[in-house]
């Protein structure tokens, strides 16, 4: 595809534990054809490194991404077998990237996992670093958001910065799983949310059973796995 023709998902990936969440999305979004803008924060990188042991370098990103995207939720590597070459990476400090600017051609923004200082820069227009000015951008141009956020308990003022998201356009997905589905492993758990971020998105997927209506349909029918 060409950079003209080329309109991509942005992901933005925050300090908040909960890197699976991110690499489940991100493998789903490429299962799916998608492009992808990637931003990963500078917090994010400390959590992924103590999550996965992967230290994420702007200067290897790629080699880095490889290895993380392959990791399954249980840690063990060499998982799934991902082509990453849908991925273009910014740094989080480059804030003339072009997802800082609404002219750049992009579908949304899945922020995931969103920490709540992450919401609270998004909520409050702060722009701090690329991720929070892509998030910015894309309320503004009234593009899809998906802010994922994990963390608990919440606190009033999170809360309050939540309900501003919403009202904004914004769709707030907390990282709940599900258990209808059959899980039987982490990674259906994980699964789960990734494709409830996805659904929100609007993107096909077959990361978990979805609910027909079939009381202990999970039991008998568990999950089929997430695309390679």
């Amino acid at each position: 595809m060409s950079q003209q023709q080329r309109k991509p998902w942005i992901v933005g990936v925050s300090g908040a534990s909960g890197t699976p969440f991110a690499a489940a999305v991100l493998r789903g979004l490429l299962a799916a054809g998608e492009s992808v803008d990637l931003v990963v924060s500078r917090a994010s990188r400390l959590t992924l490194l103590d999550e996965t042991g992967i230290a994420f370098r702007d200067a290897h990103w790629r080699e880095d991404l490889a290895a993380w995207l392959a990791r399954g939720a249980d840690g063990k590597p060499h998982t799934f077998d991902v082509d990453v070459s849908g991925v273009r990476h910014w740094a989080a400090g480059d804030l003339a990237a072009g997802p800082s600017s609404g002219s750049y051609p992009a579908k949304g923004m899945l922020v995931v996992p969103a920490s709540t200082a992450c919401v609270a820069g998004v909520a409050l227009g702060l722009s701090k670093d690329l991720l929070q000015r892509a998030a910015s951008v894309t309320l503004k141009e009234r593009r899809k958001l998906v802010v994922a956020v994990r963390e608990t308990p919440l606190s009033g003022a999170t809360l309050k910065q939540l309900v501003a998201l919403d009202e904004a356009g914004a769709v707030v997905l907390p990282a709940s799983p599900g258990f209808y589905a059959g899980a039987t492993h982490i990674q259906d758990l994980v699964d789960f949310v990734a494709g409830r971020v996805l659904d929100a998105a609007g993107v096909p997927h077959l990361l978990y059973r979805r609910w027909e209506g079939e009381l202990g349909g999970g039991v008998s029918h568990p999950p089929g796995g997430s695309p390679g």
